[in-house]
Parts: structure tokens; sequence; C-alpha cells
């Protein structure tokens, strides 16, 4: 599912802005963009993420100062320029090159000259954080409500209209029936002319036939998969991996449907069912 939402908290000298945004994804896919010294407690904004999505693609995106916070203070770093100022002259020597590194130019290298944040107490940079988290976090859930009800309707909607498609299939079967008997009877008597048509026979290869072609069972079991996945639906909550297999089960009765009957405009039908499932369970790919 799509959602967005976004907190900004100013306190003293701290200022946090978090924003939250998703796609649709089948699975829980999270990336989290924050400043490199908060990086200890990446693990608890990931936690507290979790408790507002458990499905889609996930980017949360962090900022943070604190302007009472002491300053930074920078650091040589006199190892690894040296280490630099080796090499060069090594690569000099090597490919009789004149070796031009300045004061500005080794100082710009990786390392050279690195930041020294102060000590900072984390537990009280989190409580802080954490309520832009969950500012963020239930803007995000309270638009994905929104999404998750048009999906819902949406969905109830199709359901509907499968139930339909198979009260057709359930009114024409019989009809498949009486034609196949009547124009076997017809087939028998132009081969069978004058001879007595062994009624017992007959009947018996009718019977056959209509084992066959008897889906009784899977009408059954394709209604009660309806009716579980508008249960589901109804629910609430995280239904997305319950209404995935709800929906492999009425496919493979469409299947088997779909097999079994033995008249053209039926089986249009059935496809028609196979087409209405597929959209179901692309959009339950929406929902959580």
């Amino acid at each position: 599912m799509t959602g967005f939402g976004r907190c900004e908290i100013t306190e003293g000298g701290q200022k946090a802005v978090v924003e939250i945004k998703s796609v649709n994804h089948r699975f829980l896919e999270m990336a989290v963009r924050m400043p490199r010294k908060l990086g200890g407690l990446e693990s608890r904004v990931r936690e507290e993420v979790r408790q507002y999505a458990t499905r889609g693609k996930i980017d949360v995106s962090i900022s943070y100062e604190n302007k009472d916070a002491a300053p930074v203070s920078l650091q040589y770093n006199r190892r690894v320029a040296q280490n630099y100022l080796d090499i060069f002259a090594q690569m000099s020597r090597d490919f009789g090159l004149e070796n031009r590194v300045g004061l500005l130019d080794l100082a710009s290298l990786p390392d050279v000259i690195t930041e020294q944040d102060p000590e900072s107490d984390d537990e009280a940079v989190w409580s802080f954080l954490k309520r832009a988290v969950d500012g963020a976090g239930r803007q995000f859930a309270q638009v994905r409500a929104v999404e998750g009800e048009n999906l819902k309707m949406d969905l109830l909607d199709k359901l509907d209209c499968l139930a339909l498609l198979l009260d057709t299939v359930e009114e024409k079967s019989p009809e498949i029936i009486e034609n196949y008997s009547k124009k076997l009877r017809e087939r028998v008597n132009g081969i069978a002319g004058e001879v007595p048509v062994d009624e017992n026979r007959l009947a018996q290869e009718v019977v056959l036939y209509a084992d066959k072609i008897c889906v009784d069972e899977e009408i059954v079991r394709l209604r009660s998969h309806f009716s579980q996945a508008k249960e589901t639906l109804d629910t609430g909550g995280s239904v997305g991996r319950k209404l995935d297999f709800i929906v492999q089960e009425m496919n493979r009765e469409a299947n088997t449907i779909l097999s079994k009957i033995d008249d053209v405009l039926l089986s249009q039908t059935a496809i028609e069912m196979k087409t209405g499932i597929e959209k179901i369970r692309e959009q339950i790919q929406n929902l959580e």
C-alpha cells in the first residue's frame, strides 16, 4: 500500500524531521536514511516503524540537529597522511611523473582529517527522536487506512461479480447433461436404425458423463472461499497474506471447473471467473 507521513519536532536546540513513505510490495522492505552519527539508533527506528506497517517498500528519512550540543572537533591523522605521501612518491618514481601534491590536496583525501563528535546521550536523543518517528508513523498509518478501505470496497465488488458468474455456471451446468443426453440418443438412433436402443446402457453413459463434468464440489468450495475472503476483509488488520492463500485456492477451483466444462459459453464464463480472480490477486498485493 502507498502512504506518506511526516513529523517535525523542535524543542530547545533540538530539531528532528521524519518522513515515512511507501509503495506497494509483496513483503516488508525498509530503507532508512539518517545521519551517520545516529547510526546506533537505526535498529530502534526500524522496530518502531514496524508497528505501523508489515508490508510494502518503505523509505524512512530522518534529519536531526542539536544546536545545544558541543561543537564538532577536527582531528588530523598524521599516519594516514604519511601513507598517502609515501604512495605518491613511489608512483612518481615508478612512472617518472612530477609529484605535485599540495597541502589542500592532501587534506582533502579520505581520513586525513576526520570529525570527532562529542559524546552524546543516545537515550536522550532517542527519547526525542522517537516522538518524531511515532508522529510520522501515525500519519502514515492513517493515510494507508483510507487507501485500505477503498481497496476493501473494490475487492468486495469484485467478489460479488465472481459470485454472479458462479451462479451462471451452477444454473447452466445441468443443461450440458441434457444436451449431451439428447445428442447421444440422436447419434445412437442414427446408427442403430430399426434396432431397439438399450435404454439402460444409454442411461449409464449419461451418468458417467455427468459424473465426469460435475462441478458441484468446486462450486461449493468456491462459495466458501468467497465467504472467507469477505470475512477476512471485514476482520481488518494485516490480511494480505491470508487473502493470498484464499485466492490461490479460488484459482485452483476455477481451473478445475474450466477443465471439466464441455460447453463453449460456460467455458467463457469460467475464463471470466479466472480473469476476475487474477484481478483480485493483483489487488491484494497492495493490502497490508
